[in-house]
């Protein structure tokens, strides 16, 4: 029956991937319900924590939108990217990294896709170097974010529970390593702007207007700015707590006791939220109506189905699949990987991955250090051009060399979210040899 339950788990990823928004959630939800009343399995536990973690975090991000914080982060990547318009394949990613590593989700980068692309223009560099190298960044940032879902869930699973700190010594030199060198990929795709026969057809039909200045919005408020470093501080102190059990540690009856991460990040993520209400005028309907509030209970939701239906067909089946795994990952380690790639690209989400498979990655006796360098192999969602941020990305290229290809998978994403990918998980590799 192990190959039924598989097509059934198949099935209800692809059809909930199809479905977008909620969908994951749902069809994961059905698949989980077939798998109990029909095949007899036994339900796993739903992913609480995890789905806590995130909605206080989303929460905390939601407040940050609503009081003028994240305008205000564009107004400063804005000036970033202006400075040094001809290095702007570098300079790109790095302010698209350094935005979700901050914010804990990679849909910040929509806020500064349309100025990557004009600043691009403007410089003569062709759009589709940055644009694409920038969308990967800001995937490859989800795994290096103390805050993101992702993170948040691979805490709570790897075996011996190394601190945030140590998890963070890894992803980030790793992942910034491999955005370095999906930089270096990006600046030689296509032709030169001035050569791109699209852009110059485009250029003589009129379809695509001047370069226009820059408009000046109405500049931050001093809420806004505030709301900013609040944000900072919170992201610091979860930080911190995950880097020293100390700071959560306390004496009860004589007996040392030691508040859970969860339940830490949990507290400082809703209590900046509160504050961010409290003191930088956050409005709380605009807080649940926003963009990220928004996409947050999606990723919720999707990591609760999703995440309930894999756990109860890795649970049920677990004597069949973990021998010939175990073996198999033994003499190559390296394919956990792959593997961790492959259902990234099912699921469309890096935390949802890392809930499905990661438990089995511990089951199997891989290390929490070989565990943390194949992290970013989680970012695999750009493998099949439909993912929100690449479309963005696509339609904000007014010059057209941003785009899907002729079969597909020859999109302009491919070869820096491969590049960044793989350089991250060798980095990421080395580095935990050696930190961990």
């Amino acid at each position: 029956m192990l190959w039924v339950q598989l097509v059934i788990v198949l099935a209800a990823i692809v059809v909930g991937a199809r479905l977008g928004g909620l969908g994951l959630g749902i069809m994961g939800g059905l698949g989980t319900t077939v798998l109990v009343f029909v095949f007899g399995a036994a339900p796993a536990e739903p992913p609480i924590d995890v789905m806590l973690m995130i909605a206080a975090v989303v929460t905390a991000a939601a407040g940050l939108q609503a009081s003028g914080g994240m305008d205000f982060l564009v107004e400063l990547a804005t000036k970033a990217l202006r400075k040094r318009p001809s290095a702007i394949t570098f300079v790109a990613p790095m302010v698209a990294y350094a935005f979700t590593l901050f914010a804990g989700t990679g849909h910040v980068a929509y806020a500064i896709l349309p100025v990557i692309s004009e600043v691009a223009r403007e410089s003569g560099v062709r759009p589709e170097r940055p644009l694409s190298i920038s969308v990967i960044a800001s995937q490859q940032a989800i795994t290096a974010s103390p805050i993101s879902a992702a993170t948040v869930a691979l805490l709570g699973l790897l075996p011996g529970r190394p601190s945030l700190g140590l998890i963070l010594a890894v992803c980030i030199p790793a992942t910034l390593f491999g955005c370095g060198f999906g930089a270096i990929v990006a600046s030689r795709m296509g032709k030169d702007l001035s050569l791109d026969p699209v852009y110059q057809r485009r250029l003589a039909d009129g379809l695509v207007d001047a370069p226009a200045s820059a408009a000046k919005g109405a500049p931050a408020t001093w809420r806004a700015k505030l709301s900013v470093v609040i944000f900072l501080v919170g992201v610091v102190a979860v930080v911190l707590l995950g880097s020293y059990p100390q700071l959560r540690t306390w004496t009860e009856g004589g007996q040392s006791r030691v508040l859970g991460m969860a339940h830490a990040i949990e507290m400082v993520m809703l209590s900046v939220a509160a504050i961010l209400a409290l003191a930088c005028g956050a409005n709380v309907e605009k807080m649940a109506g926003g963009s990220v509030f928004r996409a947050g209970v999606q990723a919720v939701i999707a990591i609760f189905g999703i995440a309930w239906m894999g756990d109860t067909f890795f649970k049920d089946n677990l004597d069949q699949i973990q021998g010939p795994l175990q073996a198999l990952v033994t003499a190559r380690p390296w394919l956990f990987a792959v593997a961790l790639f492959a259902m990234s690209i099912l699921l469309y989400s890096q935390a949802a991955t890392v809930r499905s498979l990661m438990p089995l990655g511990t089951q199997l006796g891989l290390s929490a250090g070989a565990l943390t360098g194949m992290f970013p192999a989680v970012n695999g969602y750009f493998f099949i051009p439909n993912y929100p941020t690449l479309v963005a990305a696509i339609n904000f290229d007014r010059t057209g060399t941003t785009r899907i290809g002729k079969y597909v998978l020859n999109h302009s994403f491919m070869l820096p979210g491969l590049a960044a990918t793989v350089g991250s998980v060798a980095a990421g590799l080395v580095l935990a040899h050696f930190i961990m």
